[in-house]
């Protein structure tokens, strides 16, 4: 039972279950556009998601209190190394102008934990920024970067699910945000620390109506999308209420965590049902 508790924490502590999540946003987003499934591309996201959690997880200037080094830190280190080489192989498959739009997310990235702004000063010791660079960099690698790949335009539809993702990744880091209330530092500036955990889970409550009701102006209903979107605002609206400074150790980092993956595997059965019942 322990070395299976172990190699759950590794899983988790490893980044492997946040890429299946960024993965999975983009792979909804790829089938909601009709655009290709590009496996070359859905790899690079997955190897990139991990490699960009890593690198601000155990840079050792991100501090995060709830990722203490343990004796699986070698372990992770190699395993992350690995998966650069491999997201170096996936980014030489894609197209220059795929590079360049993850690089900018990269960099985003990379200024998120590396002090650009003086001594021990990164965007993410800007009061307040925390939560909408992750929204940013989330939002931009799994709506914008597939439409890229696929030289799909980017209309008025793509930014709207463009803002949607990033509310919705938004609130679905608002949990994390709850748990790490009582040892934040207070100059991040963070959502609760701000607010207040009440007004917090209101202020999510606001915005998953705010995207239901964008969802709702697109004429989109009886699709697999509104669907499926609409059921995981009632499961996120429920677990943002539900989070609480104290809460079990992997309610947010596998459970939230997960609603990404639920949302595909949900839209995936809306799809089904709908394509076979009216065919």
């Amino acid at each position: 039972m322990k070395s299976l508790k172990n190699a759950f924490d590794l899983y988790i502590n490893s980044s492997i279950h946040v890429a299946f999540a960024v993965t999975a946003f983009a792979l909804i987003s790829i089938l909601q556009h009709d655009l290709p499934i590009n496996r070359d591309l859905l790899l690079f996201i997955f190897f990139g998601a991990i490699t960009g959690y890593n690198f601000v997880k155990y840079s050792g200037i991100a501090q995060l209190h709830h990722l203490s080094l343990t004796k699986n830190l070698r372990l992770i280190q190699v395993f992350s190394l690995l998966c650069f080489f491999a997201l170096l192989y996936f980014t030489l498959q894609l197209s220059l102008r795929t590079m360049v739009a993850a690089g900018i997310l990269g960099l985003l990235t990379m200024f998120y934990a590396v002090p650009v702004m003086g001594k021990n000063r990164n965007l993410r010791s800007l009061s307040g920024m925390k939560i909408f660079i992750i929204g940013l960099v989330w939002a931009g690698t799994t709506v914008i970067i597939p439409s890229v790949e696929a030289k799909n335009i980017l209309g008025i539809h793509l930014l709207v699910d463009f803002l949607q993702r990033l509310m919705l990744v938004i609130i679905l880091t608002l949990p994390f945000e709850i748990r790490d209330l009582k040892f934040d530092e207070p100059r991040l500036g963070t959502i609760p620390q701000i607010l207040g955990v009440r007004k917090t889970k209101v202020l999510g409550t606001v915005l998953l109506g705010l995207i239901f009701f964008i969802e709702l102006f697109q004429g989109s209903f009886g699709t697999a999308g509104f669907l499926s979107l609409s059921l995981i605002i009632i499961i996120a609206g429920a677990m943002v209420w539900m989070a609480t400074t104290n809460q079990n150790k992997y309610y947010s980092s596998f459970w939230v965590e997960a609603i990404p993956v639920l949302y595909l595997y949900i839209f995936l059965i809306f799809k089904h049902y709908l394509e076979h019942t009216f065919l």
